[in-house]
């Protein structure tokens, strides 16, 4: 059985390799989509069985249209994927670091290197591109002179461009989470230990902190917090949080509560933290289910 995974971007591209983090041994379709919504637009129509999207990098932070993406697509997140990223700047084979006028990359890579890319003069161009492995695709095939990319070694290696300089990122300590989110995932994993919910509240003193205390008492570690405003209600929040537990029946417990706590709760999933990048079971998990 092979799956169709959507992702934003190509082959070699960062997302390519979360898939191959994720699904080594595996058979797997890509459905490659130059932007997030088309990710998620192509689960809702049946396009991909599933998507892998960025959500959040140590120095760049979190991608916060792709939580709201997530959470207004409905899907659900059932795994996670930790890549270790690091960036080089590469172009045609004839070129050295001094004919490049401009560089192309996908805005989060080009965050993730901005120190870098100061050391630039001013007529510099930073051009942003869709994604890290097709601007390096595009200066391939039509044979742009004077223009680099950023993007991964292997993409280098997979287009035949020559490295100009290597590990550029801000910090040697660069990692990216990527998640795994499908459609109507019904059941959770038997060991889930981590789930990221969305919640909004009244707005009165103490509402933030009481749920927090409710996290607190619960033993229920909240490993993230991150607020976006809601969309035509000015001033107003909703949060998203992850949090970790040891117990799933007590954290089920915890969710009645909270429920009550809270003026509206999602459920955006129910997962494994894989800090050690165990791959997906989710094939096995369907196998079951039929």
């Amino acid at each position: 059985m092979s799956l169709k995974i959507a992702i934003q971007g190509i082959e070699s591209s960062f997302h390519d390799m979360a898939v191959k983090k994720m699904f080594p041994n595996d058979e797997i379709d890509l459905v490659k989509c130059n932007s997030f919504e088309k990710v998620t637009t192509s689960i809702n129509n049946l396009n991909a069985d599933f998507g892998v999207l960025a959500i959040e990098n140590t120095i760049a932070g979190s991608i916060l249209p792709n939580y709201n993406l997530i959470d207004a697509s409905n899907l659900s997140i059932i795994n996670e994927v930790f890549l270790n990223i690091q960036m080089y700047i590469m172009a045609l084979k004839s070129e050295t670091i001094h004919d490049i006028v401009e560089i192309h990359s996908h805005p989060v890579a080009l965050l993730q290197c901005k120190n870098y890319l100061q050391k630039f003069p001013p007529y510099f161009k930073i051009i942003e591109g869709a994604d890290t492995a097709s601007v390096a695709k595009k200066i391939k095939e039509q044979n742009l002179k004077g223009v680099a990319a950023i993007a991964g070694k292997q993409v280098a290696e997979k287009f035949d461009l020559k490295i100009l300089d290597s590990k550029i990122q801000n910090n040697s300590q660069n990692q990216t989470r990527f998640v795994l989110v499908g459609k109507n995932i019904k059941t959770y994993s038997k060991d889930a230990n981590k789930a990221t919910l969305k919640f909004k509240l009244d707005h009165r003193i103490g509402s933030l902190s009481n749920v927090l205390q409710l996290f607190s008492t619960f033993e229920i570690n909240l490993t993230k917090i991150q607020s976006l405003p809601i969309i035509g209600k000015p001033w107003q929040y909703a949060f998203f949080v992850d949090v970790f537990f040891n117990d799933y029946t007590l954290f089920k417990d915890v969710i009645k509560v909270l429920e009550k706590a809270v003026k509206e709760l999602k459920i955006i999933g129910v997962y494994k933290q894989n800090f050690d990048n165990k791959p997906s079971e989710i094939l096995k998990d369907l196998t079951h289910e039929k």
